[in-house]
């Protein structure tokens, strides 16, 4: 079994030492070095040669951001940042994310009162599927595979939705920004993350796209023009009004006990019998099944799927689940889905 070395970054004694416990406790990695600043840890990746950093944010001498952006130039490595549950570690968390960081993860579900095994095992599995992932070095110039799609009856499309997890807000930053003003079709992201992440993320693409970007709200009509985030801690849905406006219904779904909030699967479950033949549906990188279901659903109604192929993925678990089941439709890297998606459209 192949052991990945890791470098674990924080100024905390108590949190390396936490950290790299149960990092050594499993058979998949063991612990290569410390380091206790982004001065140190520059120094070390070059030197030790990880396989992945965890990162701090907050750090004497040179903060994990600026560590991160030295990083990704002097000796690239898969980067996973430890995050704090406020507003400040959110917006330091996309900020992150959009330099290079390939995950995030929350440090209250690694250490402190409250932590299950479950919280470490969702850690530990996370890295590994980082760690297996396609070397991005290896991408091809072009992937793309296309099967022949059944006649829409000149439908317009009306609806573009895409999932995402590990990965994603990285991918996300690639498509978005490249849709214009006056793009005809509605954008609805589910992106895995947890509470109170989502808003920062779509005031961060509100700034950088063409299109006005905000979080979905309950009650809210779907129009073209605008590309909404699934809030994070919610489950979003649409709803058909009597005057045949579309809405979003967004709430807790106490009831329902879904691994994920936002989930793909929801989601598109909602989508498809509204939107039917006229729903594109795109799902990126990401770990788990997530989106399957739904796009099991969105075929059943004649909507059309692509997914992001393996070469360009973070993590190929979302797309591969769609993909194996016989789903999609077409299969992209990542720098190839902005046309498609256009083309198709067009």
């Amino acid at each position: 079994m192949k052991k990945y070395g890791i470098l674990i970054v924080d100024d905390s004694a108590f949190m390396r030492r936490a950290i790299g416990q149960f990092l050594e406790e499993d058979p998949n990695f063991s612990v290569v070095g410390i380091a206790r600043n982004g001065l140190d840890a520059i120094e070390k990746v070059q030197r030790l040669k990880p396989d992945l950093v965890t990162m701090d944010v907050e750090m004497p001498e040179m903060n994990g951001i600026e560590a991160l952006e030295q990083m990704m130039k002097i000796s690239p490595v898969p980067v996973v940042m430890l995050s704090s549950r406020t507003a400040e570690g959110a917006e330091e968390t996309i900020k992150a994310l959009e330099l290079g960081a390939v995950d995030f993860f929350l440090k209250d579900r690694l250490i402190g009162t409250g932590v299950s095994n479950d919280d470490i095992q969702d850690f530990l599995m996370r890295l590994k599927g980082i760690m297996e992932a396609k070397p991005k070095s290896s991408l091809p110039k072009d992937k793309t595979q296309l099967k022949p799609h059944r006649n829409r009856m000149n439908r317009e499309i009306e609806l573009l939705f895409i999932g995402s997890s590990t990965g994603g807000p990285s991918a996300l930053q690639t498509i978005l920004p490249c849709f214009p003003k006056e793009f005809p079709v509605p954008i609805v992201v589910a992106q895995h993350m947890p509470p109170g992440f989502t808003k920062p993320l779509a005031e961060r693409f509100n700034s950088i796209c063409k299109l006005g970007v905000r979080e979905a709200e309950d009650g809210l009509p779907v129009k073209a023009g605008t590309i909404y985030i699934a809030p994070s801690g919610y489950q979003t849905r649409f709803e058909t009004k009597l005057d045949g406006t579309v809405i979003f219904k967004v709430d807790h779904d106490a009831e329902n006990q879904a691994l994920y909030k936002p989930s793909v699967d929801i989601t598109l479950t909602s989508a498809a019998p509204i939107f039917q033949d006229r729903l594109l549906s795109v799902i990126l990188t990401g770990m788990g099944s997530d989106g399957m279901l739904g796009c099991g659903l969105v075929k059943k109604y004649n909507g059309t799927v692509f997914v992001e192929a393996e070469e360009s993925c973070t993590v190929y678990g979302m797309p591969k689940a769609v993909q194996e089941a016989g789903y999609a439709d077409g299969q992209f890297i990542l720098s190839q889905m902005y046309n498609q998606i256009i083309s198709f459209i067009k």
